[in-house]
């Protein structure tokens, strides 16, 4: 089985990638920027005695994405499992939101998304299965202020998932997301520790979230358990906004 990961050096990208490895999946780990972070992924997955590789990949780019999407299917063979978890976000008053600012958003956050996905289907509809996977975002389930355009890619983003769902279920291939509420990684790093505290009070569960939270939903969803849930958007969240 072989899984690929986008932006697995770090946070939840790199929980997903341990936890993945340790469900039997030969993992590749995909970065853009993080090259030292992949790769001490990988060390770790393969010092466990699972089966890695980092890959260079820039998901704005859709001509590099099908060829190294193309590059894993030779190193690893078939794929079974996408997830799209590359992501950036930004906080911003939504008139200080610069065009420039704006596509950057949509097309790492969306495009990337929709590029993956475009490149590994042909094989999975080939096959009549495989999974994929999306990391979306409590903001585009319910919309944060001051995350505008943060907010409507990801919005974008379970929207795509719902779509695509109809269009290959009868292929065998299932599409879902996972939303995150508040996740302790790099994104939430700037947030000083009254807007944290604040945070954890609005969620239910009193807590905030974890990669290895968001990880295990993956997991089941990259799992035969899972096998007839397609379409689905699973709040990972502790509570928030129910």
């Amino acid at each position: 089985m072989v899984a690929v990961i986008t932006g697995a050096g770090k946070g939840i990208g790199r929980a997903v990638a341990l936890r993945l490895a340790q469900d039997g999946y030969k993992i590749a780990v995909c970065y853009k920027n993080s090259k030292s972070a992949a790769e001490n992924t990988v060390s770790d997955i393969i010092s466990k005695g699972g089966v890695s590789k980092a890959f260079s990949l820039d998901i704005t780019n859709s001509q590099n994405v099908n060829s190294v999407i193309s590059e894993i299917e030779k190193s690893f063979g078939e794929i079974d499992v996408l997830v799209n978890n590359a992501g950036i976000a930004e906080q911003s008053l939504f008139t200080d939101i610069t065009d420039e600012r704006w596509q950057k958003m949509i097309d790492t956050n969306l495009s990337g998304a929709f590029y993956c996905a475009r490149a590994v289907l042909p094989f999975m509809i080939h096959r009549k299965k495989g999974k994929i996977i999306n990391i979306a975002s409590i903001w585009g389930e319910t919309g944060g202020s001051c995350e505008v355009h943060y907010s409507a890619a990801k919005a974008g983003l379970i929207g795509m998932t719902k779509a695509l769902a109809k269009e290959v279920g009868p292929s065998g291939i299932t599409v879902n997301c996972v939303s995150p509420g508040v996740i302790l990684t790099d994104m939430t790093s700037h947030f000083d520790a009254e807007t944290m505290n604040g945070l954890k009070d609005e969620t239910p569960l009193g807590r905030i979230g974890t990669p290895e939270d968001i990880a295990g939903a993956v997991s089941f969803l990259a799992s035969a358990d899972a096998d007839f849930i397609t379409g689905q958007d699973i709040a990972v969240n502790g509570g928030m906004n129910i």
